[in-house]
């Protein structure tokens, strides 16, 4: 399983997921089943769609908590064809065949019904409450998911260990080991919020972590803006 256009099979022509040109909206046919997606990420739809909220409760993870930085996901059901994008992100497609895949909350645009998911973190102690926000969400099973980037994404093999910013992260296949990593002194902690403090390691043989141009700032709950 790669992202399409790095040596992995792109989505198969009936698929329900598919991009449109310029890899910057996300079109989702609908068939009378559903697609769960980022909140606020529909642009346009055509048919007869119904868009319903989650709640709390769901599975247990799609609330803000758990899919990180203030994000929750919508259902979208019915018979028609959705369009999603989010704020001009590049948007790539995976496509899971009894596999499983780790994404950063952030990052998740859509997916599509049939795949199961739960909610991991990213251990690491101390290094861990400095990164803060290392929520990920684990998918699995047979499906389409979208994911958002910053400009296009870099994929890096995981055979030898690889550091990467934790804001800059967006994926990484099964099997794949993480774990915090910084490079800080306590007197870097005043007035510091930046990421760069502590970086997630990725390593394991065969492996893939997706890597964005650029870092996706951290939403803070409506309640601390100012």
């Amino acid at each position: 399983m790669l992202p399409s256009g790095h040596g992995g099979p792109g989505p198969a022509p009936d698929a329900p997921f598919a991009l449109e040109p310029g890899e910057r909206m996300l079109r989702v046919r609908l068939e009378g089943g559903r697609v769960h997606a980022k909140q606020g990420s529909m642009v346009a739809y055509r048919g007869r769609v119904e868009f319903a909220y989650h709640g709390g409760g769901v599975g247990g993870f799609l609330r803000r908590a758990v899919t990180g930085e203030g994000q929750d996901l919508m259902k979208a059901t019915g018979q028609g064809t959705v369009w999603f994008a989010d704020a001009g992100h590049h948007i790539t497609i995976l496509t899971l065949d009894q596999d499983s895949l780790t994404i950063n909350g952030r990052n998740l645009l859509a997916l599509e019904s049939s795949l199961r998911y739960k909610a991991t973190t990213t251990s690491g102690g101390l290094g861990a409450m400095v990164a803060g926000g290392l929520f990920n969400t684990e998918i699995s099973g047979t499906g389409g998911v979208a994911v958002l980037c910053v400009g296009s994404p870099l994929v890096l093999p995981t055979d030898e260990p690889v550091c990467v910013d934790r804001d800059a992260a967006v994926a990484w296949s099964a099997g794949v080991r993480t774990r915090v990593v910084s490079t800080f002194r306590i007197g870097n902690l005043v007035g510091r919020r930046s990421g760069e403090l502590a970086q997630i390691e990725y390593s394991g043989r065969g492996g893939f972590v997706v890597v964005q141009c650029g870092e996706t700032p951290v939403v803070e709950p409506a309640a601390e803006r100012h």
